[in-house]
């Protein structure tokens, strides 16, 4: 029989009271911390857009041997994707808490609160994109992608992994696609190569697929003169930063919506199994993290690698990968993250199993606890010390150096959460998301012990 289980009423019994937000002494304090990892391992990927030009994005790929380069492999075989489907994966797990706890204590259905909450959350996106300046914002496209999931709470474990897996197949068409797209245009390039040395005119549409594979080549390597315009726009005001990242937040998030919704969908129905079977609240015998760890690594990691070398090959030579490589770079990209990404929570399951470093776990936890407020931190920071109404530092720092950063930031939150949470019951952020969603101020501060 399928083991699973269930969110019960904070009483034991149905209550038609208002319905409030999770207590402090019903939070699952594994959850937490997980999800504390999770958002800091997030400031590992985006770092460098915030603090260096897109167009750099995989350049220290070029140069082997680098620092750069070293520090870009460390981080794209074991952290890339990874983090973003663990946080995924608890966004799914904190659904089924969610509406589990206002069913159970209602006794009737949250649609009323969940919607709510998304949409109260998508809101905050728009903000976060357009008035921070964030490009990279996941809070619009993960409401957006949770509006589609309240009809499967219910649903059982393997049931839930089935629908992961479908949307993990539609994912992966898509992205297969833009590899037979990619050798499209490499092969219309060659024909119509072959075409020019015989001295055939070309028509109009030859011309476009010529320049269409030129075009490719060229992007493979960053143009300096872009990157270095796009440095001062972004070493400018409010005002030039705004119309510089405009156009980059409607191009991004109308693509990452048209293609990252699978990936959002695959790993919260992923992370609502999860759940469901026990994996997050600790309930499975330690044999199983041990299991899910070796697993986890054992396989992700190496088909990362092998991605990320793919992903080298198409750069550094774009026309020996198109004619001699048939495995696409995002080939099994989400089977991938998603092993890691448990493999990275069971060692830390393992670890708070364990009883070692008390002080790291209740470290993350405070992090996961406030993980919103948290999240918008770092955006702050950052544009802060990247942006030109800041400390204006975008495009000045190497790529390993953006890490330095990254240390700094992490403590920022470290220190954030333990002090905020020795006065407040909730981050900032979080109180005035409940408040939003229930339409009712909560309270906010502890009490204080005589």
């Amino acid at each position: 029989m399928e083991s699973t289980i269930t969110v019960p009423a904070a009483s034991g019994s149905i209550s038609h009271e208002s319905p409030q937000p999770v207590a402090l002494t019903e939070r699952i304090q594994t959850i937490d911390v997980v999800r504390g990892m999770a958002l800091l391992g997030i400031l590992l990927m985006n770092i460098p857009f915030f603090g260096r030009a897109f167009q750099l994005e995989n350049e220290p790929l070029l140069r082997p041997g680098s620092t750069d380069y070293n520090v870009y492999a460390v981080i794209t075989i074991l952290f890339e994707g990874k983090m973003r489907a663990l946080f995924s994966m608890l966004f799914g797990a904190g659904i089924l808490i969610f509406t589990g706890r206002k069913e159970a204590t209602m006794g009737s259905s949250s649609a009323d609160f969940y919607y709510r909450r998304l949409l109260w959350m998508v809101l905050f996106g728009v903000i976060h994109e357009y008035v921070l300046m964030w490009v990279g914002d996941i809070l619009f496209d993960y409401a957006i992608s949770a509006l589609f999931l309240f009809p499967f709470r219910n649903l059982r474990p393997r049931q839930l992994l089935i629908c992961a897996l479908v949307c993990v197949a539609i994912g992966g068409i898509k992205r297969e696609r833009s590899l037979l797209e990619f050798r499209e245009k490499r092969e219309k390039y060659l024909q119509t190569v072959t075409l020019e040395k015989t001295h055939k005119k070309l028509t109009d549409t030859q011309k476009k697929d010529k320049e269409a594979w030129e075009k490719v080549v060229k992007e493979s390597k960053p143009d300096l003169k872009e990157v270095n315009e796009f440095n001062e726009k972004m070493r400018s005001g409010y005002g030039t930063v705004y119309k510089t990242l405009e156009p980059e937040n409607i191009r991004f998030h109308s693509m990452y919506l048209y293609l990252g919704i699978w990936d959002n969908l695959c790993m919260m129905l992923l992370g609502m199994a999860l759940f469901k079977w026990g994996f997050f609240s600790n309930k499975l015998p330690t044999r199983t993290y041990w299991m899910t760890l070796l697993a986890g690594y054992g396989i992700g990691l190496p088909v990362s690698a092998v991605g990320m070398f793919l992903m080298q090959q198409r750069l550094t030579d774009p026309a020996l990968f198109a004619d001699a490589q048939w495995i696409s770079p995002a080939l099994g990209y989400d089977f991938q993250r998603a092993l890691v990404g448990i493999g990275h929570a069971s060692v830390l399951l393992l670890l708070y199993r364990s009883g070692m470093v008390k002080w790291l776990m209740r470290a993350l936890s405070n992090i996961g606890q406030m993980a919103f407020s948290n999240y918008i931190l770092q955006t702050l920071c950052c544009t802060l010390f990247f942006n030109g109404y800041g400390l204006g530092n975008f495009g000045k720092l190497d790529y390993h150096q953006l890490y330095y950063v990254v240390g700094i930031i992490w403590i920022i939150n470290l220190l954030f959460s333990a002090i905020w949470l020795q006065f407040f019951r909730f981050g900032p952020l979080e109180w005035g998301w409940r408040s939003l969603t229930y339409w009712q101020q909560q309270l906010m501060r502890k009490p204080v012990l005589s």
